[in-house]
């Protein structure tokens, strides 16, 4: 009885002096848990309706894992891309800032990158999220679409890759999906110039011909260095036709590792799960240290997937069949987050790089592109809010309250101040456009920091919407809209992607003007008689773009000696250079297939 008394004794007396020790070590780790970061999963769609999904309104496309997204966090019903075509979107995502700030705004025709060897791109001098995050130490990932360049002066420079803007792995499309990687479904870039040069070189190849015959045939006394200049013409307008047009898809259609060319020309078909098993890949990796992951989605940009696994589930054919895959690719990284009990320390994100293509659509497959909904315009169609609106939804559970839905201005330039506060970013920064969206998404406060947004087509200032304080009101003064053929129509004028100069817009005096909030179709336009804020609508929008010009450079230049903003998107930035290229393998003979998805 003793013998137990006295183990119980000491049993007690370890007891007591293990439990501060073992209490300690356990608020310990309880404490690092607490005090970690939180990691970043920020997934955009490309040419996505905001009407393609349900949980905007969309009742014959199932898109479960959206809708749960936003059934357990935020929906944002006024999230504006900074503009309607994916280069300067993304720049303008990434950087916090309008795209004219980094050059990445379109004078011309050209208004995204068209080959990855052009010299064009999102300027080494630019900071991105990501790099501002990587600063902070996070792992930093971008798996996708890239699409805002890769080298400067020399092919392996990477002076504009994702590894140079703050993301420590990459491995993606540093262009883009287009028609040209897929057999047969024709061509993106320059068709009609690609016309062009194919009929310019038939007429000099005939021409040639004709020559060459009455020369042997004695009619004419033809001089030998004139038949020499027409066969050289002749072959010139060949090679700059078919190089690099006809090889667009070596050139432009591939897939990198960071820095290294994996798949070239890329296969197309296994893209979606390979860039799937990439995403679920580097969350396992660094799911036990602050990270930021970017799934950049190459759905549902034409062209179209014909993955069996969707192939003729929706109702709204390939395309619905597209948005159904892209719903499911977003549901398997949810639950990649989820079954790694990583979900109460992440924000998730889901949204758009602008709206659907209306016009893209053929006999053959049918619609192509997306739906906006009740919103007026698509994709490239400047400041008309269908090609601007886009899907907005956070998901972070014991943080955000599920089911919230805010119904005021904010924009896809919010990200990069958001994630920089909740990465306690504190150091100083450029001007940002952008704001920290965690006040609103907490319900912390009520109104959005956006009084006034500016839409910009190209380089141009289109329209400028104002949400004055007091008032649930969105006003927006269009300065200029595209045309459209016929008038009326949803096609833009003599062209597939509208443009934003010349013959291609009409300029209004007085501007038009809408109440978005009362009428988000932009179908009534106001008047003096009709609204009784009009004159003031239209002086308060004139002051806010005085204020905006003035934290604008002065121009946008080519000479690389300026202060002023070099342009991305001149034609000399632009067009393909074969020093430049990226290439797998000995330049021109480009060519190598990935073994294997890793999954």
């Amino acid at each position: 009885m003793n013998q137990k008394l006295c183990a119980g004794m000491r049993s007690s007396l370890v007891a007591t002096l293990l439990l501060p020790l073992l209490l300690a070590a356990g608020s310990d780790v309880t404490g690092k848990e607490a005090n970690r970061k939180p990691n970043f999963v920020l997934i955009m769609a490309d040419d996505l309706g905001i009407g393609d999904i349900g949980c905007y309104g969309n009742d014959t496309i199932r898109t479960p894992n959206i809708d749960r997204l936003a059934s357990d966090g935020v929906r944002l019903t006024q999230h504006i891309a900074a503009a309607p075509l994916c280069t300067p979107s993304r720049a303008a995502f990434m950087t916090g800032r309008y795209a004219l700030r980094s050059g990445m705004g379109s004078t011309g025709r050209v208004q995204v990158l068209l080959f990855l060897g052009g010299s064009g791109g999102l300027p080494p001098s630019e900071t991105t999220f990501a790099k501002r995050l990587q600063q902070q130490g996070y792992t930093t990932g971008l798996i996708g679409k890239w699409h805002l360049g890769v080298n400067c002066e020399h092919r392996g420079d990477h002076c504009h890759h994702p590894n140079q803007h703050g993301f420590s792995y990459y491995y993606g499309l540093p262009f883009t999906l287009f028609n040209d990687c897929v057999p047969g479904e024709g061509t993106d870039i320059l068709a009609d110039f690609q016309s062009t040069l194919r009929q310019l070189a038939a007429i000099l190849g005939v021409g040639l011909f004709t020559l060459v015959c009455v020369r042997v045939c004695g009619l004419l006394d033809l001089r030998l260095w004139l038949l020499v200049a027409l066969f050289s013409l002749s072959i010139l307008a060949t090679a700059v036709w078919y190089v690099p047009f006809k090889l667009l898809p070596t050139w432009n259609c591939i897939v990198m590792r960071n820095q290294d060319v994996v798949d070239q020309p890329m296969t197309v078909e296994t893209l979606p799960q390979r860039l799937l098993g990439e995403a679920q890949n580097f969350i396992k990796r660094n799911s036990d240290r602050p990270f930021l992951l970017f799934f950049s989605l190459v759905h549902v940009h034409i062209p179209l997937f014909k993955n069996p696994p969707f192939a003729g589930r929706s109702r709204h054919g390939r395309y619905g069949d597209n948005v159904e895959e892209m719903d499911w690719l977003v549901g398997q990284l949810t639950e990649t987050v989820d079954s790694l009990r990583l979900a109460n320390n992440t924000l998730m994100y889901f949204t758009s790089d602008h709206g659907g293509h209306l016009e893209d659509a053929d006999s053959k497959v049918g619609q192509k592109g997306g739906w906006n909904s009740i919103y007026k315009g698509g994709k490239a169609m400047g400041g008309w809010e269908g090609g601007i609106r886009v899907p907005g939804i956070f998901r972070w559970p014991g943080r955000l309250a599920a089911g919230k839905v805010v119904d005021e201005p904010t924009s896809l330039m919010d990200l990069y101040p958001t994630l920089k506060h909740l990465a306690e970013d504190t150091q100083p920064d450029r001007h940002l456009d952008g704001h920290n969206l965690m006040p609103l998404l907490e319900g912390r406060v009520k109104r959005s920091e956006h009084e006034f947004m500016f839409h910009y087509c190209g380089v141009y200032l289109n329209a400028v919407r104002w949400h004055p304080p007091g008032s649930d009101s969105v006003f927006k003064v269009h300065f200029f809209t595209p045309n459209f053929s016929p008038p009326g129509a949803g096609g833009c004028y003599k062209t597939k992607v509208c443009l934003c100069h010349g013959e291609y817009v009409t300029h209004h005096d007085p501007p038009l003007v809408y109440d978005i909030f009362h009428d988000p179709s932009e179908s009534r336009t106001l008047t003096p008689d009709t609204e009784p804020r009009y004159a003031e609508i239209l002086e308060q929008t004139a002051r806010a773009v005085d204020r905006h010009k003035s934290t604008l450079p002065n121009k946008q230049v080519n000479d690389t000696q300026s202060t002023a903003v070099q342009s991305q998107m001149a034609w000399d930035k632009i067009l393909w250079r074969p020093w430049l290229q990226p290439c797998c393998g000995t330049f021109p003979f480009c060519g190598c297939k990935e073994e294997e998805p890793r999954i």
